[in-house]
């Protein structure tokens, strides 16, 4: 459809689906919304993660062949044995996150032999009410609980943060089944 027509048919979208409930969101409302329950997208699929690594390991079949087989059958790419997709939260609630920080030990020194693995996606829960992150952690899972380094020298910001579930909101889908 020409771009021309696109508030016609918004209009005519809205109009049709109002006795639903239909709303407007962006592009922008929806990361934030897939980041608060843990959906990984682009930044998390990168062609080095694993099916393993971003929790995901038992949906692969292991009767019939798939897209992907090849690296889901990989237990280490390129340097990333270990990791596990895991959410982030800063100590201090009023920080923001920054994707592309890399995690470190608090006092450890920003070497690559220290690095633990980066935040993928950040975002502003306003249903948390603070920002919060998805990153690929070494041991992530054996870490829940612990507190780390959230250090990104490009915009010179070092957070220290929690590692938690990278399921935010609704972890049980108890609110999503009613």
């Amino acid at each position: 459809m020409p771009a021309s027509y696109g508030a016609a048919l918004a209009e005519v979208l809205m109009t049709a689906g109002e006795d639903l409930g239909v709303i407007p969101y962006g592009v922008e409302a929806l990361d934030v919304l897939r980041i608060e329950k843990g959906h990984v997208s682009g930044n998390e699929l990168n062609g080095q993660t694993t099916a393993d690594a971003l929790g995901l390991g038992r949906m692969v079949s292991q009767k019939k062949d798939f897209i992907g087989r090849a690296l889901a059958g990989k237990t280490v790419t390129d340097g990333l044995e270990g990791v596990r997709l895991m959410g982030v939260v800063p100590v201090d609630r009023g920080l923001t996150l920054q994707s592309g920080a890399h995690f470190l030990e608090v006092g450890a020194t920003a070497t690559l032999a220290n690095d633990l693995g980066w935040i993928s996606s950040t975002a502003h829960s306003p249903a948390l009410g603070h920002s919060i992150g998805l990153g690929l952690l070494r041991d992530g899972a054996a870490r829940r609980g612990d507190r780390l380094r959230a250090l990104d020298l490009v915009r010179g910001t070092d957070i220290e943060v929690e590692v938690v579930s990278p399921h935010f909101f609704d972890p049980d889908g108890e609110r999503l089944d009613g």
